[in-house]
């Protein structure tokens, strides 16, 4: 496959998991660890897999992490988000980005301005999987955000709405878009409104 199609798996898979686990707790420890230890995997072979595409131990590795990340194991008693997914699809839409593309550029804005909403889950991302252990709790949490976005560049994949040539006034079309298409009440707790969406693109913008 072409490396920017390894590239968007890797993200999609990802980003597949966060929205089964950084939503609040719910004391699924199961579902939790089988959610950290896909994440930890894909952020050690998601890199290996495109630097060596005949590695066959990191390709396998790679698909069973993209399998497992949508196969209902880890979803299961646990609340779902999707709103990344959901303005995601907007993006897609509008502008023609990749699918993984439109979340790499979604996800790390929706959790700055969701920040409160996602506290205590985002902190324990920010523990076991990035292993960040020291400061207060937003500079965890910042910190934690900040290597997301980090490893999906890493992957080559952009993370601003700029990078792919839209402007700040084309974000409200993709409002206009999610209101028409019912995605008015986005969230794990359906609190995610459209003033809530435009907020998280302008700052997704640069």
């Amino acid at each position: 496959m072409p490396p920017v199609q390894v590239a968007n798996g890797i993200v999609d898979s990802f980003v597949h998991v966060l929205e089964q686990y950084v939503t609040y707790p719910v004391d699924a420890q199961v579902q939790d660890r089988m959610a950290e230890g896909i994440l930890k995997t894909l952020i050690e072979v998601g890199p290996i897999t495109l630097a060596e595409p005949e590695n066959y131990d990191a390709r396998a590795n790679l698909m069973w992490s993209a399998t497992s990340a949508l196969n209902g194991y880890i979803g299961v008693g646990v609340p779902h988000d999707w709103s990344t997914h959901m303005i995601g699809h907007e993006l897609t839409d509008l502008f023609g980005m990749d699918h993984a593309q439109s979340l790499a550029v979604v996800q790390p804005s929706l959790w700055k301005i969701r920040k409160d909403k996602k506290r205590e889950k985002l902190l324990q991302f920010a523990e076991r999987v990035w292993e960040i252990s020291e400061g207060t709790d937003d500079e965890r949490i910042d910190q934690a955000i900040d290597m997301t976005r980090s490893f999906f560049e890493s992957l080559g994949i952009k993370t601003r709405l700029s990078q792919y040539g839209i402007e700040p006034t084309d974000i409200a079309n993709v409002i206009h878009a999610l209101e028409k298409h019912g995605m008015t009440s986005l969230s794990e707790t359906g609190d995610m409104n459209l003033t809530i969406s435009s907020q998280i693109l302008q700052d997704a913008y640069a």
